[in-house]
């Protein structure tokens, strides 16, 4: 009896092992060894819900795909980000994922791990390459779609201040809806324009947005197209009294994000975003396509979607797992997706 059931584990063990075998055949290379397989994430800002969250997804698909992740954190130092990428290059890394950053700086660091033989893809960066794809959450759509709800909410006539820091990509392209929206609606002034990437963000932003709100008291809109300038914004209008004089519009959200839109009497009243966590799980599929011979596209784009204050209390929503249940696109965006990607388990 012992030895039949010795053979029985034997047999099991046999076809299990087979089993593997026959999942690793099927996986292009180099996934048909993934262990072998070694990415980097090379990341500019990292401050914030949104960052840690899109870092997740990167951490929760590579994983499933089984490879080796390296992560490499500049904190809005843009030259040591450039250097990052250089030192990705010298520890051999087959892919680079490219967070944010400064086209100036980026655009040469880029090339030269092209020129190394390594796949790259940008989240949110322009590194002015063909080779590489840009990962985008369409960032004009993100303020497009927080600007026509500021116009519904408040009509074509409105003071507004404006938080921007320019030479972002993503708040570059955010920044062509906002002229758009003054182009069409002349009754729309922009009283003031403010920001900084200073870390803390949320809290230099809110020392910005003190000294703005007092010198303009006749701002009743804030379009602040970023989660860490909203939250410095609402910091500064809470403290002034305002928040039944002035709304807040935004861009990306986070559990904390939703938590601060659902305070009563909150002036943070839409935010427009995608689930960062998709974000990143798509970066890395596309770097996983790149790598075993497809083509995931020039332009690989996740979808964003309006989230009112109205929204959120009438679903009771607390935070970003009720939010997908919710809203199923936030869960997973069907990009960057092919047969033998294994997704993360949810």
């Amino acid at each position: 009896m012992l030895r039949r059931s010795l053979l029985k584990l034997a047999g099991a063990t046999a076809i299990a092992l087979g089993a593997g075998q026959a999942l690793a055949a099927d996986m292009p290379a180099p996934f048909d060894k993934p262990e072998d397989v070694t990415i980097a994430l090379v990341r500019y800002l990292s401050t914030g819900d949104f960052f840690q969250a899109y870092l997740s997804g990167v951490e929760t698909q590579s994983e499933a795909l089984g490879v080796d992740l390296r992560v490499f954190d500049s904190r809005q130092d843009a030259a040591l980000q450039a250097d990052m990428v250089d030192q990705a290059i010298a520890l051999g890394v087959d892919g680079i994922i490219i967070q944010h950053g400064l086209t100036e700086s980026m655009k040469e660091a880029a090339q030269r791990a092209v020129d190394a033989g390594i796949k790259v893809v940008a989240f949110d960066v322009n590194v002015e390459n063909e080779a590489i794809p840009q990962i985008e959450q369409s960032d004009y759509m993100l303020g497009k779609l927080a600007l026509e709800q500021a116009v519904k909410d408040n009509g074509t006539d409105f003071t507004a201040g404006y938080v921007y820091v320019p030479g972002i990509a993503p708040l570059d392209r955010r920044h062509v809806a906002w002229e758009e929206t003054k182009k069409a609606n002349p009754g729309i002034t922009e009283a003031a324009m403010f920001g900084t990437l200073d870390n803390p963000i949320a809290n230099s932003v809110a020392n910005q947005a003190r000294a703005v709100l007092q010198a303009n008291p006749t701002i009743n809109v804030v379009f602040a197209p970023y989660d860490e300038f909203a939250k410095g914004v609402k910091i500064a209008v809470d403290e002034a009294g305002l928040t039944d004089d002035i709304d807040i519009y935004s861009a990306d959200v986070s559990t904390a994000d939703i938590s601060a839109m659902r305070e009563p009497g909150s002036a943070w009243v839409a935010t427009v975003a995608t689930n960062p966590a998709v974000v990143g799980e798509v970066s890395v599929r596309a770097l996983a396509m790149m790598l075993a011979g497809e083509n995931p596209g020039a332009s690989v784009i996740v979808p964003p979607t309006l989230i009112t204050q109205d929204f959120l209390n009438e679903k009771d929503i607390k935070n970003m797992d009720d939010l997908s249940a919710s809203m199923p696109q936030f869960a997973h965006a069907d990009v960057a997706m092919t047969e033998w990607i294994q997704l993360p388990k949810r």
